[in-house]
């Protein structure tokens, strides 16, 4: 009998949740083969992909799951990291920027965007950014504001 994209997919995240990170991948691209519009596994593979540190794949797979769902927040979210990764600055500030405009209260998309200013020399930015991160309750913008904003 044989496997659908879904049963595919089901497989790749028990094999992520397990750790085994390229046979989860395996399935992912094994589902998107079956179903090319699975915005899901191609949102999953990105993520895959990240830890792996294959920034292009990784790209290349939230770009498409975006393409296929322009309100796929937690896609911009990943392709923002990828960016951060690649010092592409100005891409992640835009994709920090979208996620914030569909969800307010994303304190990872503001901590980043902070994180990017502070790279490129808006400290006014991105401590702007860092404080409002830490009234959502991000921990990770209390240390970074205490790092970059004396």
């Amino acid at each position: 009998m044989a496997q659908s994209a879904t049963a595919y997919f089901d497989k790749a995240m028990k094999k992520a949740e397990a750790g085994n990170t390229k046979g989860a991948i395996a399935d992912y691209t094994k589902a998107i083969k079956m179903n090319s519009h699975f915005v899901e596994a191609y949102q999953n593979r990105g993520v895959a992909k990240y830890k792996l540190n294959d920034l292009q794949g990784a790209l290349a797979d939230f770009t498409k799951a975006i393409e296929l769902d322009t309100m796929n927040s937690d896609a911009f979210t990943g392709r923002a990291n990828v960016n951060y990764k690649l010092m592409n600055y100005d891409a992640t500030i835009e994709d920090c920027s979208y996620c914030l405009m569909m969800n307010p209260k994303d304190y990872v998309a503001l901590n980043l965007r902070g994180l990017c200013y502070n790279k490129m020399g808006d400290k006014k930015k991105s401590c702007k950014d860092f404080t409002k991160a830490i009234e959502l309750g991000s921990q990770s913008a209390i240390k970074n504001r205490a790092t970059f904003c004396k």
